[in-house]
């Protein structure tokens, strides 16, 4: 697997409650431990720029914030992320974990913002030098389950409601049914199972 994942480019995304931020982090350490050379980022932050941006988006008192106006900051941050952390990590050939990217923008402000998906991936291909990554894991998830995970105060995108984040998970659906790179994994189950689906998935992935 070694040879095969240096200098590659692969997100975890999914609704909110899905387990991203567990599942990246036993990746990269399965990873570590198969001896490639790793870098985990979350999208939007990691950066100061990047963690400035996400404080204003998930923050609750914003609650008049518009769709275009997210999907603006989005990109930003995202943008800061890939010329700071991310352009050089590849570089550098090391594989690239990254917790959420452009697909979250499609799901949340393309699909469930009613933005359009279309608009956001021809925004983001004027904004950012590389717009899909070597491969996308969508950690899918139903409401009730995700619910339970979130024992804690709801930042801003979170509080948003369950016909909203239905709506999320629908667009993600959707857009891995449009993209080859873009698999989908139940991640209702428990962290190992998904886990070891995951690591399944990397394996049987077919790479350019």
């Amino acid at each position: 697997m070694k040879d095969r994942l240096q200098g590659k480019f692969i997100v975890l995304d999914g609704p909110d409650g899905s387990g991203k931020s567990t599942q990246s982090e036993l990746l990269v350490k399965r990873l570590d431990a198969e001896g490639i050379s790793t870098s985990r980022f979350r999208d939007p932050g990691d950066t100061s720029i990047g963690e400035k941006i996400r404080e204003i988006l998930l923050n609750p008192e914003h609650l008049a914030m518009d769709t275009r106006t997210e999907l603006s900051l989005y990109m930003a941050a995202r943008a800061q992320l890939w010329a700071e952390k991310i352009a050089p990590a590849l570089k550098d050939n090391r594989c690239v974990v990254l917790d959420r990217w452009l697909s979250s923008t499609c799901a949340y402000q393309g699909f469930a913002g009613g933005f359009g998906t279309d608009k956001v991936i021809r925004i983001a291909t004027d904004c950012l030098e590389r717009v899909w990554p070597d491969l996308t894991i969508i950690l899918d998830v139903d409401l009730k389950t995700s619910a339970g995970r979130l024992n804690r105060q709801l930042d801003r995108m979170e509080a948003k409601g369950d016909g909203y984040h239905q709506q999320v998970r629908e667009g993600f659906l959707q857009l891995a049914d449009e993209h080859e790179n873009m698999l989908v994994v139940d991640a209702a189950a428990g962290s190992e199972t998904v886990h070891k689906k995951i690591l399944e998935l990397i394996s049987e992935a077919s790479f350019a």
